[in-house]
């Protein structure tokens, strides 16, 4: 089926469902439940859902401290919550998504980098655009392209120095990358999660991961 209309954007959203974890059962009464205050151009299957942690009242408590809010962009496809079924993580295979860094994140991380300060990634995709774009050497390459970079145990992870982020599913790729950036202490933490009954998921809770090492 092909469709042809200038409008098409504006039809959608009065056709079309939000699309939802497989996880998540029902639909939202609200949409805007599943939208970051960050979203900007349509393209993802799902929502980098530790930006819902951030509202403009946060985000305005985080400039008056000093800290700088710069954007990437990176279309969150299916592939994002599909288990792996292989019995290696290394046999895995990524399906690309496309992303971008734009030249004034570019600029801001190399800023933060001569005055001593940390580059903090608010979820998993933003962890992921970044150091696909790394020069190797704290920094990245601004522009726009296709990633297919599945972060694991081993992975050289140079940009990102914390990263918020929720609590992820055994047997999926956001949990290896959850190794792969805090080393084998991301056990200790999600220990302490369930021991308190903190929650998972896409409407869970969050945490501060360092990276280790």
């Amino acid at each position: 089926m092909v469709f042809d209309s200038p409008n098409l954007d504006a039809i959608l959203p009065g056709l079309g469902e939000m699309p939802l974890p497989p996880y998540f059962t029902g639909q939202l009464a609200d949409d805007d439940r599943y939208q970051t205050m960050f979203a900007d151009v349509p393209g993802s299957a799902a929502a980098p859902t530790a930006g819902l942690h951030f509202t403009q009242d946060v985000v305005n408590g985080l400039s008056q401290r000093g800290i700088e809010l710069a954007t990437v962009d990176l279309h969150v496809s299916l592939d994002t919550f599909r288990p792996m079924v292989t019995d290696e993580i290394e046999d895995h295979v990524m399906h690309s998504e496309a992303c971008a860094v734009p030249a004034s994140t570019a600029a801001a991380i190399q800023h933060a980098r001569e005055r001593g300060s940390r580059v903090v990634a608010v979820g998993t995709t933003t962890v992921r655009t970044l150091e696909s774009r790394s020069t190797g050497d704290g920094l990245v390459e601004p522009g726009e392209h296709r990633t297919d970079l599945f972060l694991r145990p081993g992975s050289s992870i140079d940009v990102v120095d914390l990263m918020v982020t929720n609590f992820h599913l055994p047997g999926s790729t956001l949990l290896v990358l959850m190794e792969a950036f805090m080393g084998d202490s991301w056990r200790l933490a999600y220990q302490t999660a369930i021991e308190r009954g903190y929650r998972f998921l896409s409407f869970g809770d969050a945490m501060l991961a360092r990276r280790a090492g």
